[in-house]
């Protein structure tokens, strides 16, 4: 009897941690941890890229504020005008005298009656306007704050005033209102240069052929605004010309991007092509 007693407890202390085990009345049971497979790496979801921002140039912002050729020399001056057309109220280019290199010459282009500069379009993502000027037509394109006039292989010569001169380059502010903005400077800078890289990119997704060229043209360019920025005013130090250069840059790149976005193949279409081509291959 003692013994079926002992045994009895024993049966009683063995199952008193199983019963740990047991749900209580009304509980609901834990919910069953799911198996992971054997070598399964969680999904990337890999962000689409935002097209190049276009950095427009609003010619609004140039109204009555006076320019100078490398924030330097010279002064023009632009006015609203009838449409979009603006009126150039103020022109003065320096040069030097055709007879006698030496010597300075300045020449005041505008008299009584303003100049009328006509709107182009935006051929390379930003404002054209075009002036017809006797001896010197005059073409600029509109960047923030200041206007970027093509390099000429010749300078204009005014035979009557015996004086030769170029308008080639930035026209913009001088180091005294540059100091105001340096903040804004270097970010237009920085937004410039990310709008470059990703309409760079953009291109090559679309042509991988096209890398070596595209970087030959970047090259050319950086080039090119070295050497066009040399002149402008505290340039090694507030570098507001290689910015604006660096916004023309991004805005013909950007330009570029939305003109061939039919020629880039559509993402199923490439798939299906792969699928096909992998098909066939076995």
């Amino acid at each position: 009897m003692r013994r079926l007693i002992a045994l009895a407890v024993l049966a009683v202390l063995g199952a008193g941690p199983a019963q740990a085990q047991l749900a209580l009345p009304g509980a609901a049971p834990d919910a069953p941890t799911p198996a992971k497979a054997d070598g399964a790496a969680p999904k990337r979801r890999h962000p689409r890229r935002a097209p190049a921002a276009r950095l427009e140039a609003d010619p609004a912002a140039l109204l009555d504020k006076p320019l100078k050729l490398n924030g330097r020399s010279g002064e023009l001056e632009l006015a609203k005008g009838d449409d979009k057309a603006l009126k150039i109220v103020k022109y003065v280019l320096l040069g030097e005298v055709v007879s006698n290199p030496a010597q300075q010459c300045r020449i005041d282009i505008v008299a009584q009656t303003p100049i009328e500069a006509v709107p182009q379009g935006e051929p390379d993502g930003l404002p054209r306007y075009s002036a017809a000027i006797p001896a010197c037509p005059l073409s600029f394109d509109v960047v923030d704050g200041a206007v970027l006039v093509p390099a000429q292989t010749d300078a204009c010569v005014f035979s009557a005033a015996d004086c030769r001169a170029s308008p080639s380059g930035l026209w913009g502010p001088d180091a005294a209102d540059l100091d105001k903005e340096p903040k804004a400077i270097s970010k237009l800078r920085t937004l410039a240069d990310r709008s470059i890289k990703a309409s760079l990119r953009a291109l090559e997704r679309r042509d991988k052929d096209a890398a070596a060229s595209l970087a030959r043209e970047q090259s050319d360019f950086s080039a090119a605004r070295d050497d066009a920025c040399r002149d402008y005013v505290a340039e090694s130090r507030l570098g507001f010309c290689a910015s604006r250069l660096a916004q023309t840059r991004a805005a013909a790149l950007a330009k570029r991007v939305a003109d061939t976005a039919g020629s880039e193949p559509k993402r199923d279409e490439t798939k299906r092509k792969r699928r096909k081509k992998k098909a066939d291959g076995e």
